[in-house]
């Protein structure tokens, strides 16, 4: 869907910036997936979503690029994988017809019916369970983002997804709201008022590309791992690593193409917690 690329001087983008199931033992070690972030307690809790977003926003303007065609997909992708990440929802066991990751359906983990506390999570959650038959990590995110010919599936669409996150993160005291003007209409937008949050994203996912590079994506806490694959997918990581200095740049952009390249298939394989990311992953490799 989005590539890496290499480039020269970056003025312009300067500008931007006890032993259990295998499936339960995988959520709850999901569940505690932050507890090896030394700076985790002190941050204000958000969702994989908010992040993704947070990063595609312009900070004073209040709205994403109006090119970026991608960050749509990008933020369902990244729901499939906050529901996995907290124990909702896996993958299908690999089986003897059913080996590829695009080929296994996405099952809800029935442990519990209580609210995720995040309404684009419980209103995913309700479509996946009111489905007559399972469908694949590709065909919900597609779904998800209204792209099909079947009219009787448009039912399951998230509607206005950017405005509903913008909100929690306006609740979250990280954003606010303003109405701008563009000639012909009004739009509302949502600036950065809590800059210091997103320097804190935007130097976690530098830290882990530069300074707490581990070169081994099993060995990375699993909700940064996703926030690479999901930046890239909606095509915001630019905004991640344009502030760098060109030698920094170059060497962060290297390592991630290097970990964005791993085959999927391989890596789900060595961690099987992981498997949504890498799953989502491929999805949108094949788009």
């Amino acid at each position: 869907m989005t590539t890496l690329t290499h480039r020269g001087r970056r003025a312009e983008a300067g500008r931007n910036s006890d032993k259990k199931p295998d499936s339960e033992e995988d959520a709850a070690v999901d569940r505690d997936l932050n507890d090896d972030d030394p700076d985790n307690s002190k941050d204000i809790r958000l969702t994989l979503m908010e992040e993704v977003l947070l990063l595609g926003l312009k900070d004073k303007e209040g709205y994403t690029s109006f090119w970026n065609e991608c960050i749509s997909s990008g933020l369902r992708g990244g729901i499939l994988i906050e529901l996995a990440l907290r124990g909702r929802i896996c993958l299908e066991p690999c089986c003897i017809r059913k080996r590829r990751l695009l080929d296994r359906k996405v099952k809800v983990l029935l442990k519990s019916d209580a609210p995720t506390g995040d309404v684009l999570l419980d209103e995913t959650l309700r479509h996946i369970k009111a489905t007559e038959s399972a469908e694949t990590v590709q065909t919900w995110i597609d779904l998800l983002t209204g792209e099909t010919w079947n009219p009787f599936k448009l039912q399951y669409q998230l509607r206005n997804v950017r405005e509903r996150i913008a909100k929690a993160l306006v609740e979250k005291g990280i954003l606010t709201t303003e109405k701008q003007n563009f000639l012909l209409f009004d739009m509302t937008t949502h600036p950065v008022s809590n800059a210091t949050e997103k320097q804190r994203l935007v130097k976690k996912l530098q830290e882990s590309m530069l300074e707490r590079w581990v070169n081994d994506p099993h060995r990375m806490d699993r909700r940064t791992l996703a926030l690479l694959v999901l930046a890239h997918s909606s095509d915001v990581l630019e905004n991640v690593f344009a502030s760098l200095a060109d030698d920094k740049y170059d060497v962060a952009m290297n390592r991630t193409k290097d970990l964005l390249d791993m085959d999927p298939e391989v890596e789900a394989a060595k961690a099987r917690g992981a498997e949504m990311i890498w799953a989502v992953l491929a999805a949108f490799n094949k788009s």
